[in-house]
């Protein structure tokens, strides 16, 4: 395997473990301005990766995504432990639920969004290095976005298929018990990785262009 791959796999997924703690805080901070102070009891509202690293999403998944030979250390993914969340402490249940489920991609975004800055930053004071890096670290982040976005537990997107289907809080539980392996097993469809890929793709573009990034 040649060495430069695995070197740009593990920045990548150094970048990730930065990326995935931002995302859980996210959770957290909300779930706490909803009125839930279960994760912040827990150590949760925390910017320290170690509170957050789950061993499959954050450890094992990932660093297979880099040294098994198929190819996809640019499709770097992963999870981290989910965020504890009690519904009943949640001043508006249902609502605050979904706010708190998209407040981790909608860090991923705004982090993209500053990447792509610092990226342009970095072009312009002819840093390029830098500016490679933050571009990588920014289609990462919004790998991460769309990626919780699938509707399969422990990912955001789950959540928001429990609100509006109604499913009661024991079923999904009983759901997430496994849904780590539905993640991986649907990670191999070529449909779902190239769709995945269009979509970050399409939105860096977009950011690039806002930015004035050729």
């Amino acid at each position: 395997m040649d060495a430069n791959w695995i070197i740009e796999g593990l920045i990548n997924y150094l970048g990730l473990i930065v990326l995935l703690t931002f995302h859980e805080f996210g959770h957290a901070w909300v779930a706490l301005k909803c009125g839930d102070d279960t994760a912040r009891l827990q150590g949760r509202v925390s910017l320290n990766p170690l509170v957050h690293i789950d061993p499959i999403g954050t450890i094992l998944l990932p660093l297979m995504m880099i040294f098994l030979p198929f190819g996809v250390s640019r499709f770097m993914i992963g999870w981290a432990k989910p965020v504890p969340v009690n519904p009943y402490n949640l001043r508006h249940p249902r609502s605050d639920d979904i706010l708190v489920t998209m407040a981790g991609p909608a860090m991923n975004l705004i982090l993209a969004v500053v990447l792509v800055g610092l990226a342009k930053a970095g072009w312009l004071m002819h840093q390029v290095p830098l500016a490679h890096v933050c571009w990588q670290f920014a289609s990462l982040s919004l790998m991460l976005c769309f990626f919780n976005l699938i509707p399969i537990p422990p990912l955001d997107g789950s959540h928001i298929l429990r609100n509006l289907s109604n499913m009661s809080w024991e079923t999904y539980a009983n759901f997430a018990r496994y849904g780590f392996i539905a993640v991986i097993v649907v990670l191999q469809i070529p449909l779902v990785r190239q769709t995945l890929g269009a979509v970050t793709d399409g939105t860096q573009l977009l950011l690039a262009r806002i930015f004035g990034l050729a």
